[in-house]
């Protein structure tokens, strides 16, 4: 049996400068003890903000540290597959670069790829935004609705890891995680749920942000469905209205918050069916929500 695996994490980033820095440091000093990253490849597509000589720094500091510049945007699958490429390692972490993960997320990531039988991991997302707020309130239930249905059937989101089982996915999903979890299925092999490996975000800090990445997030889901014949759990009905009510009799004097997200994920996902069926679209290179590019995990802690 084998004492340790070696990862390859790949971070993928656009005019990401605010926030690369807290990203790498976090990755540096991650707590490992059967796990080995053998090195950190920074997929930098079309920035013009700083990201890349910022990176190129680390590079310098850093020999596990690689930067690939794209020099026009192609979307994130596409940047996925251009990590895949140059990757080392059979077992592959994937990491947008407006997250920072805990201290020992990559090694709970990691660790169950000791079963063979595992072929893609995910953590926890978890939001730094205020729940007082309505919109804090809206990304945090949405958040943890996630939890609650990764907790009944995996979907994996935000931060995964995976076996190299393929050489690449379609470049033109716009809901790569998703993408990954299909392949990895119809490989045969298992998906796995890490609710304490947690990796922290930022969700939209306004209606119109909210709206905009909730709306790219269901024309995705909808291609996924048409194109790979795949659908996440987070599409079941069922399931959301079941843990709709369960949230209602936790938190009872909100009730008029969780009908306000309601109403807002309701007309998201109409607007990307309409996207998606009526003007045929596929938002692979989606328009940035910039309100969720200020990530403080220090307002978390």
């Amino acid at each position: 049996m084998k004492n340790k695996l070696v990862c390859s994490i790949g971070v993928f980033a656009f005019n990401e400068a605010a926030n690369i820095s807290k990203l790498l440091d976090a990755l540096l000093a991650q707590q490992l003890n059967r796990i080995e990253i053998e090195e950190m490849i920074v997929v930098s597509t079309a920035s013009t903000d700083g990201t890349d000589e910022i990176v190129s720094d680390y590079c310098k500091k850093y020999s596990k540290i690689k930067l690939l510049c794209e020099p026009e945007r192609c979307g994130k699958s596409a940047s996925i597959n251009n990590f895949l490429e140059h990757a080392k390692s059979d077992i592959l972490v994937i990491e947008s670069a407006d997250t920072i993960p805990a201290p020992d997320t990559i090694e709970k990531m990691v660790e169950p790829f000791f079963n063979e039988k595992i072929g893609m991991t995910g953590g926890r997302p978890t939001p730094v935004n205020d729940p007082a707020t309505f919109i804090g309130y809206s990304v945090n239930l949405l958040w943890n609705l996630h939890h609650e249905m990764a907790l009944i059937s995996p979907k994996l989101g935000e931060m995964v890891a995976f076996r190299r089982v393929f050489d690449k996915i379609p470049p033109d999903s716009a809901v790569d995680e998703a993408s990954i979890e299909a392949i990895i299925r119809e490989k045969g092999l298992e998906l796995k749920y890490i609710p304490d490996a947690v990796v922290y975000n930022k969700g939209p800090e306004n209606i119109s942000d909210f709206i905009k990445q909730r709306r790219r997030i269901e024309t995705g889901h909808l291609w996924l469905k048409k194109t790979q014949d795949y659908s996440v759990v987070s599409q079941d009905k069922g399931i959301l209205l079941k843990l709709a009510c369960q949230e209602i009799r936790k938190h009872p004097a909100r009730i008029f918050f969780l009908f306000g997200t309601a109403f807002l994920e309701i007309w998201s996902r109409f607007l990307g069916w309409y996207d998606f069926k009526i003007m045929k679209k596929n938002p692979y290179k989606w328009d940035i929500a910039a309100s969720t590019k200020d990530l403080n995990v220090e307002k978390k802690n």
